[in-house]
């Protein structure tokens, strides 16, 4: 099980600074952990993630890498970490989520979930227990439970059962957990998921129902399908308020930068969205002083840095005009470049707010960037 420690805590709200620890590494809280789906960060390397993002942890995802290249190679090369060259922490999803977006081409039951592939079409089983072996193979450091992503909208008769579902599903998961043992020799840890949509009274049932499971972490889900961001702010203090304090909390799939301040402050300690590298590859950039569109006309001519102010959060002297030009050019280099800030961007945001709450100035620090980050220059 991983390891959790506390070093700093926000008087004026629920943040808080802390340090996790699994047996390849440790990991400063709040931390944003960038989306590798496939096994790679889309546009950008290894290397540039270690160097430059200072990314402490990354995401892979256990129906994209059960699909492709599948259980048999990731086992033949030992695991997720060798195959891929990255030797800190790994966290997986389950799986949940992705079969929740073929919901043309999937069925529920309360034995699992039958799909079809979006790669050939054949049809696929995941149960509980057959999750677990998977992200096993794969050798994440942090795994997640199995669970139905309630969709949104959902009355409250569905919430329900799917909440139920995903709790019967959870039992399953930690009972086939505790009964394997990881393949590589580095310590796994299972998460559960809180579900319920957006009814209070559901939120509070799962939250207290995970929290009774006593894991090394827990994650709320289900918060970013769609749903109002003042009912995802209003639910996600409500579960951490719930959910043990000794434990790390992980909102899964949020999300903008001043989402992730606004929940640092509700209690959050672990982010991943794909929004870094999706908007960058879009041409949109996230600045101190707020977000550009790249693609816009009027930075043909702007020869300033992509930072005003002459940060940068990694080795490059590149000019708002020139990066347009990349973007018009169709150059491959141009999404590149706009990943690699992006996801720069953000650990530098989250090691900013875990540096503001050691010093006690974390909600004023707060309060005047989320003014500057939702300005569109």
């Amino acid at each position: 099980m991983i390891g959790f420690r506390i070093d700093s805590r926000d008087e004026a709200s629920r943040a808080r600074a802390g340090v996790i620890t699994t047996s390849r590494g440790e990991i400063a809280t709040p931390v944003f952990m960038p989306v590798g789906t496939v096994g790679s960060v889309k546009a950008v390397t290894f290397r540039d993630l270690k160097v430059d993002v200072k990314a402490r942890i990354i995401l892979g995802n256990t129906y994209h890498l059960y699909l492709r290249p599948g259980l048999e190679i990731l086992s033949e090369a030992g695991g997720l970490h060798k195959f891929i060259g990255w030797d800190k922490p790994i966290l997986t999803d389950s799986g949940g989520y992705q079969i929740f977006s073929l919901s043309n081409n999937r069925k529920l039951k309360d034995e699992g979930a039958i799909f079809q592939s979006h790669i050939d079409g054949s049809r696929h089983t995941f149960t509980p227990e057959y999750a677990v072996d998977i992200q096993r193979i794969i050798g994440a450091d942090i795994v997640m439970a199995f669970d139905e992503c309630t969709p949104y909208p959902s009355d409250h008769d569905y919430a329900l059962k799917s909440m139920n579902l995903t709790h019967r599903w959870l039992d399953r998961c930690m009972t086939r957990f505790n009964e394997t043992e990881p393949r590589y020799g580095f310590d796994q840890t299972l998460f559960p998921i809180v579900q319920g949509s957006v009814y209070r009274d559901l939120r509070m049932q799962s939250a207290e129902y995970i929290a009774e499971k006593n894991a090394g972490g827990n994650a709320i889900g289900g918060l970013s399908v769609g749903e109002p961001t003042a009912e995802m702010y209003e639910l996600t203090e409500l579960v951490c308020s719930i959910l043990p304090d000794d434990k790390p909390r992980y909102l899964m799939g949020v999300g903008t930068p001043w989402n992730i301040l606004e929940c640092i402050s509700l209690g959050v300690d672990m982010f991943d969205c794909v929004m870094p590298t999706r908007n960058g590859r879009n041409g949109m950039i996230f600045t101190r002083q707020g977000y550009i569109n790249l693609r816009n006309k009027k930075w043909e001519n702007d020869f300033s840095p992509i930072e005003e102010d002459g940060a940068s959060w990694f080795d490059t002297v590149h000019t708002r005009a020139y990066l347009r030009h990349l973007f018009a050019a169709k150059e491959m280099l141009g999404p590149m470049i706009a990943s690699l800030h992006n996801l720069a961007f953000y650990l530098w945001l989250v090691d900013e707010a875990r540096k503001h709450i050691i010093e006690g100035d974390f909600l004023p620090w707060k309060k005047t960037m989320m003014e500057k980050l939702k300005h569109r220059l």
